[in-house]
């Protein structure tokens, strides 16, 4: 072997050597770096004509585990996303307060019960009335209170979430920039190692917003994939969008430099939870709390209207059905008395309605037929002189004249679960800006109402958001319910493809999905209209997320009984007596006592949020609501302990494999040491050699 061999030999181990020492270096001065990954130099031996020719630094890498590096990721996303939600419903939680405690949102509707008890026993006391009607309106001020705060929060989840995938974009440029320094460096032998730690920092923060696959380019970099493959930063960096509206669920897109846009799938990340929180958790809370305080004033309204004042008020202005009277009336049974009293509550006429037999008789005299066309005629001549009936959008109105007033007696009446005073509202307690029942007492052969060809269009999307496509249904000319349920259910221009609406008995419509995973379906416009200036089709029945969740916003006790609360109806009518004697007393307290045990009355709750379908009195509904908000809390701070745990111990697994071990770097620093005085000896010991031949010659 020539000297000049040997030089290179030599010359190529204090190369090796340096690089070694310099890698070595760099790894005790970052022992305490975050995100620093320590390094190690690759060599291999160089040959050159089958002649070992020393060695050669291939390049230098990074120690990481990409096992461990997935997984970590993985469990980054997971625990930001229920960190975020965790947070977010235990403030949610707070707004409902301690249920135990005297200032709780469920004792607001306990005093409500307490004071009608203690007005039940002091029935003419002005002070007991007032309080009465305070605590009701009370009760209906937190839960409104309650409901635009998780609106609100809502709103915030939603904005997050675009600013999430604001970050997300800045992420990726950021990803994707590096990927061709990384590169450039790789081809060339350099050391990419400082890029590729910042750019794994980079992954990381990524990882806590959205759920990622990374695998490693072969020219250097990564390439970064969405959970199904999607990706989102190779060559260059896709932009990602966030698409949502009030009424439809959240999801996102992403968009290449070439072709047309993509949904992709997000399971995870800080991203998951604000779009989890927007279209599940929260309006979930929302709608449970619309269920319980829309029953809390249906049972009021129930007992109000088979009370009534004293003396009886001269007009009962009715709700807004959202039908028209034929309609409203047919479908009715049993039998119900409207009585016209004087300001001493003698009666002066009666009407008996009997709904079953279709008549009307009047002060108990023979009974003459009516029908649903002709029930307001026959109504006011039954009333004659004593009374009047009007119907007037939507609203049935029953007045007296003069100094009279008109009282009912509900007797057996009933339709959809509502006796004849309390489905038309005549004199509810518990007023409402919209509908917030949706037992319309329609029956498939009953006429739909809608106007033909007008539209509602569905979105199908996937539980997790992603929309599969959009449904317009058209309202067909055919009239009855059966037809509208025909076209909503069509397989070609309904939703009879994943699910199917149906009626039941109360006329409530609803949505049952018909797969697996099941579709989720939501109201995206709604142009429909029951009559001229009647409600939509997804008003009257209730049907999305935006009518569900304003439900509790749009309940306020009767103006006229909180500017004058001696019209608070305390008493009952009582036509048993003999004639000339009061039928309404001043001192009865039976309306009171009816209204303090509305809360012990076994009520039909819907399934909403995450609670089934309920027969329970309200108050049972209180606790079940109290332990389903708490739960709810509970359960997703289970999940963010689990989830941090396990990243946790990823991230310790992980150090354990990328971070610097002083003793371990000590060892190299020696070993490169000795291998670069090793190399400089054999320089020196080629040079004496050469000096020696040069003195020979």
């Amino acid at each position: 072997m020539s000297l000049t061999a040997v030089l290179n030999n030599a010359a190529s181990g204090v190369i090796a050597a340096q690089a070694g020492l310099r890698t070595s270096s760099d790894n005790v001065a970052n022992t305490n770096t975050p995100g620093y990954a320590r390094k190690m130099i690759d060599q291999e031996h160089r040959v050159l004509g089958g002649i070992g020719a020393g060695v050669e630094v291939t390049g230098v890498r990074r120690i990481v585990d990409t096992f461990l590096v997935a997984a970590g990721l993985a469990a980054s996303s997971t625990a930001s996303r229920w960190d975020t939600i965790a947070s977010s419903l235990d403030n949610a939680q707070s707004l409902f307060g301690d249920p135990t405690s005297d200032t709780g949102y469920f004792s607001s509707l306990d005093k409500v019960w307490t004071t009608f008890q203690s007005l039940a026993q002091s029935p003419t006391s002005g002070i007991l009335r007032s309080q009465s009607v305070a605590a009701v309106e009370s009760f209906l001020d937190q839960t409104a209170r309650i409901n635009a705060e998780l609106g609100r929060m809502t709103t915030v989840a939603d904005a997050r979430a675009a600013g999430a995938a604001s970050d997300i974009n800045d992420l990726l440029a950021q990803i994707s920039v590096l990927n061709k320094e990384i590169s450039r460096g790789s081809v060339v032998s350099g050391d990419t190692t400082g890029s590729e730690n910042v750019q794994a920092g980079l992954i990381d923060k990524l990882a806590t917003l959205m759920d990622i696959k990374v695998q490693p380019r072969p020219a250097g970099g990564v390439t970064i994939r969405s959970v199904e493959g999607h990706e989102l930063v190779g060559d260059n960096a896709a932009v990602v969008a966030y698409r949502s509206t009030n009424s439809t669920p959240g999801y996102l897109a992403i968009q290449h430099a070439v072709g047309p846009e993509q949904v992709i799938t997000v399971t995870g990340g800080q991203l998951r939870g604000f779009m989890d929180l927007r279209d599940t958790h929260l309006p979930g809370l929302s709608e449970q709390l619309g269920e319980f305080a829309a029953r809390a004033a249906e049972r009021l309204n129930a007992a109000h209207n088979a009370s009534t004042s004293f003396p009886a008020r001269s007009t009962l202005q009715g709700r807004d059905t959202g039908l028209d009277l034929p309609t409203a009336v047919s479908g009715f049974t049993g039998q119900s008395t409207l009585a016209i009293t004087n300001a001493s509550g003698v009666v002066q006429r009666t009407v008996q309605i009997d709904f079953t037999a279709g008549t009307l008789s009047v002060n108990a005299g023979p009974p003459t037929a009516f029908t649903p066309a002709s029930f307001l005629t026959d109504l006011n001549t039954a009333l004659g002189a004593f009374g009047s009936a009007s119907f007037t959008n939507r609203a049935l109105t029953l007045s007296a004249t003069g100094t009279n007033g008109i009282a009912i007696d509900e007797g057996t009446s009933q339709k959809a679960g509502r006796a004849f005073s309390h489905f038309f509202g005549l004199n509810d307690l518990v007023r409402s800006s919209g509908h917030t029942t949706y037992e319309t007492g329609l029956r498939t052969t009953d006429p739909h109402g809608f106007t033909a060809g007008q539209t509602i269009t569905f979105r199908l999307s996937q539980e997790d958001g992603r929309p599969i496509r959009d449904v317009t249904v058209s309202v067909p000319a055919a009239p009855t319910m059966n037809d509208l349920l025909t076209a909503l259910n069509s397989n070609t221009t309904g939703v009879g493809l994943v699910g199917a609406f149906s009626l039941d008995a109360q006329g409530q419509l609803s949505f049952t999905p018909g797969t697996a995973p099941p579709v989720a379906v939501s109201v995206s416009t709604d142009t429909t209209s029951r009559g001229v200036g009647g409600p939509t089709l997804s008003a009257l029945f209730g049907l999305g997320v935006i009518e569900r969740t304003s439900r509790a916003n749009r309940l306020f006790v009767n103006p006229e009984i909180k500017a004058d609360p001696n019209r608070l109806a305390v008493s009952k009518l009582d036509l048993t007596v003999a004639v000339g004697a009061p039928a309404i007393s001043p001192g009865n307290g039976q309306g009171a006592n009816a209204l303090a045990a509305a809360g012990e009355k076994r009520t039909n709750f819907d399934a909403v949020g995450n609670l089934g379908a309920l027969n329970v009195t309200l108050i049972e509904y209180a606790a079940q609501l109290g332990a389903a908000v708490g739960s709810r809390a509970s359960s997703a701070e289970t999940q963010r302990l689990s989830s941090e745990s396990v990243s946790t111990e990823v991230s310790t697994r992980r150090a354990s494999v990328e971070g610097v071990n002083i003793d371990e770097e000590l060892v190299r620093l020696t070993t490169y040491q000795q291998a670069f005085n090793a190399s400089g000896r054999m320089i020196q010991a080629a040079r004496e050699m050469f000096d020696v031949l040069t003195s020979l010659v």
